[in-house]
């Protein structure tokens, strides 16, 4: 009998391992056959299409399958777009650009005001470039502006909102519940509490808003006067119930008169213009014109690999502890990555891409400390600011030499902070109470379910000062200041980099490149015979079969967008997404942290899977 078990049991075994090996061999066919386009260099006549159905990001998360049927928004990675455009600007073969904006989600004002400069570039070369959305947000004006046509929909229209908006606080819900928050905190400024401590904002958080979002709207309203001076983006801006108001409520026809939009048409009227400048499809019906899909013109224009190189590590994401996948910035995962690369990749320099509002003290100590080997090397170490470097991401810029950053990248938050939530009152209102032996101040604490005592509050209170003052410690010796310098422009307080600069959080404005060419300066090596060495983990095969699977055929269909009033819908409910996600990450988040709180709510929206429950959101730890 136990042979015959055993016999069974050997042909189950071979029976599922043969279904596996099936498995694994119809999904490679599956993708091999999927990878097996036209060879991308063979690119023909035509517009360069950039469907931004997405947000523009620093480093986009792995490809995955969506088997729960949610739309979630693809990522478009900055570098790779703008190399696109640039590269269209001098290739014949590209007629025109043309910017489908249509489900465009937007990007950090700093990335989109990147992209939007690049398309400038293509329009000042003589080079046609046309957008076309139903209905255009602040985001994606600012890349039409840049537009030598711009279209829309007539059923459409533009609705500009500004930066800012409401913030959720939950200490009412908090109070009902009977939670009692701790709160350990250096900074008046540090906002990122507020949430759970008041029901409002607090004076010095709206001050500090106040600025920043003030400086970045004029940097917008002045970028669009500058791409389109017949534009009266600011006046529509300020007063639009006025300027709709006299079209008896046609928003696109009050669009058009305020010089917003060149064009009303819906797509087919569009795509027949298209093909008037860059010729139809053949055999193909009427506005069908000939394309150059944006994923072949990238593989068609790959990153040089030829002179010295130069490192990039991208710090992009939240900051946590331990390891993860690209789109989160994980201390240990990077730390390898940049000790690989200077042990294995020839490095001349080092370039710190940091585009993060900040997580872990932690963790961004230990990439701080893996960046100053670079430095032990005698590297040059520059920092290249993307859309956002607050928190703990300038925590890591204080490993730079020098320090680029955009006019309207979010920066500074120097401050960190942690937040204990006990459940004493909540238990008690149960019949639920804690007793027990200590046999020392500290055991048991910090007791989530029988409150903090005296002797451990102040403990952390004291830790959180002295990170504080680490902090203090590390920007004043970057910035060659005095602690108490760093102290008056610290506490807390998030600037946009025009500001930064001024009070000597930023060395000098620029891009990606801009760093990188200075990076090879400081190398003594000549800017146009090195290459940039990107250190990160490569995609794997089924990251790739992911992408792939999910990319558009030729004749596939943008989905609409809808009018401006499902725009402003979909907005909404992301943002309400967003901000459960926010709490889901402090839940799950690090003791010990350093975060902007104004840096979310200028963020693409974007769907989130958080915890919506309300004891998921109350009973997790939360950290700063």
């Amino acid at each position: 009998m136990k042979l015959v078990r055993g016999a069974w049991k050997l042909l189950v075994g071979i029976k599922d391992a043969l279904v596996l090996v099936a498995m694994l061999l119809f999904f490679g066919a599956l993708f091999a056959a999927l990878s097996a386009r036209p060879n991308p260099r063979g690119i023909k006549d035509g517009a360069l299409v950039l469907d931004l159905a997405g947000t523009i990001v620093e480093q986009p998360e792995d490809a995955q399958f969506d088997f729960g049927g949610n739309d979630s928004p693809r990522q478009i990675r900055l570098r790779d777009l703008v190399r696109a455009i640039d590269a269209a600007k001098d290739d014949k073969r590209v007629k025109a650009i043309v910017l489908d904006l249509d489900s465009f989600a937007g990007g950090y004002p700093a990335a989109v005001g990147e992209v939007a400069t690049a398309l400038g570039r293509v329009r000042a070369s003589g080079k046609p470039v046309l957008a076309y959305a139903t209905g255009y947000t602040d985001s994606g004006y600012r890349l039409a502006a840049n537009a030598s046509e711009i279209w829309m929909n007539p059923m459409g229209g533009i609705m500009f909102a500004g930066p800012g908006g409401s913030q959720l606080y939950y200490k009412g819900l908090i109070d009902k519940l009977g939670v009692n928050v701790h709160v350990y905190r250096v900074g008046k400024f540090k906002s990122f509490v507020e949430p759970y401590t008041r029901t409002d904002q607090s004076a010095e958080a709206r001050a500090a808003s106040q600025a920043l979002y003030g400086s970045l709207v004029t940097d917008w309203k002045d970028a669009i006067s500058k791409a389109r001076p017949k534009a009266q983006a600011a006046q529509f801006l300020a007063g639009p119930g006025a300027a709709v108001a006299a079209t008896q409520g046609n928003i696109a026809a009050a669009n058009l008169k305020a010089g917003l939009v060149d064009k009303l048409g819906d797509r087919l009227s569009f795509d027949k213009r298209v093909a008037e400048l860059v010729g139809q499809r053949s055999g193909k019906a009427a506005g069908s014109f000939n394309a150059i899909r944006y994923a072949d013109f990238v593989e068609a224009n790959p990153l040089p690999t030829s002179g010295d190189a130069i490192g990039v590590v991208t710090v992009a994401g939240d900051i946590v502890d331990g390891k993860a996948g690209p789109g989160t910035a994980a201390g240990d995962t990077i730390s390898k990555l940049v000790l690989d690369g200077l042990a294995e990749k020839k490095l001349k320099a080092l370039v710190v891409r940091v585009d993060s509002p900040g997580g872990s003290a932690l963790a961004s100590e230990t990439i701080r400390l893996a960046i100053l080997e670079a430095k032990a090397q005698k590297l040059p170490i520059i920092v290249s600011m993307g859309s956002v470097a607050a928190s703990g991401g300038y925590w890591v810029a204080t490993a730079g030499d020098t320090i680029f950053a955009e006019p309207n990248t979010i920066t500074g938050s120097i401050g960190i902070f942690g937040i204990i939530p006990t459940f004493e009152n909540s238990l008690k209102k149960l019949g639920i109470t804690a007793d027990g032996v200590k046999t020392a101040p500290l055991s048991g604490q910090p007791d989530v379910v029988g409150g903090t005592n005296d002797e451990v509050d102040g403990i952390l209170q004291a830790g959180i000062e002295h990170g504080y003052r680490q902090f203090l410690s590390r920007v004043a010796t970057a910035r060659k200041m005095t602690p108490e310098k760093v102290d008056s422009i610290a506490q807390g307080r998030v600037w946009d980099g025009g500001t930064a600069r001024q009070i000597g959080l930023v060395d000098r404005f620029g891009t990606l490149k801009d760093a990188i060419d200075e990076a090879a300066r400081r190398a003594k090596l000549d800017p146009t015979k090195v290459h940039a060495e990107y250190l990160e983990k490569k995609p794997g095969w089924f990251s790739k079969f992911a992408a792939d699977f999910g990319r558009k055929d030729d004749d596939e269909e943008a989905t609409p967008s809808g009018d401006a009033f499902s725009r402003i819908a979909q907005q909404r409910r992301a943002v309400f997404a967003q901000a459960l996600g926010d709490v889901r990450r402090l839940a799950t988040g690090a003791a010990v942290q350093a975060r902007c709180l104004e840096c979310g709510g200028l963020a693409p929206a974007a769907p989130s899977s958080a915890d919506t429950t309300l004891m998921g959101i109350v009973l997790a730890r939360l950290g700063l």
